[in-house]
């Protein structure tokens, strides 16, 4: 069983590079995650987080979606890399820390290495969009502690 609450057991990341908080939904063809901004200094302040920082909350969630994917198979979590980001778009120039997000990743496409998602962050007032290209490598990595 899959808990979608421990974000960090579906991704090759740990402490405070962990942004995502939960999912709240999964299929083969999406995933919705949620978090909340955190003023802890890894891409903003104490106050806000500037809006491209959403580039890595979508990154990590399209991680989550590979990490739910490589668990159901039987497989351990691997790494897998932001190739590219293409047509971000946002209405607002940073996320206010505390602000409750909304990250939806749907495939567009995908195989056994590469990827390309269309991406979506939401919130209040907030619209964040982009199509993000990946790739996971064909080697069998398996990160320390994670299985």
């Amino acid at each position: 069983m899959i808990d979608y609450n421990d974000v960090a057991s579906l991704i090759p990341h740990s402490g405070q590079l962990v942004l995502l908080d939960k999912v709240v939904e999964f299929n083969d063809e999406k995933l919705v995650a949620e978090m909340t901004v955190r003023g802890d200094g890894l891409f903003g302040n104490d106050k806000n987080v500037p809006a491209w920082a959403g580039i890595e909350y979508m990154a990590q969630a399209v991680g989550v979606y590979a990490g739910i994917k490589s668990k159901l198979a039987g497989e351990p979590i691997k790494l897998g890399y932001l190739l590219g980001t293409r047509r971000f778009s946002s209405n607002v120039a940073s996320f206010v820390v505390g602000t409750e997000l909304t990250i939806n990743v749907k495939v567009i496409i995908q195989d056994d290495k590469l990827g390309a998602f269309d991406c979506q962050i939401l919130g209040d007032g907030i619209e964040v969009s982009a199509n993000l290209t990946v790739y996971q490598p064909p080697i069998d990595i398996e990160l320390k502690g994670r299985s």
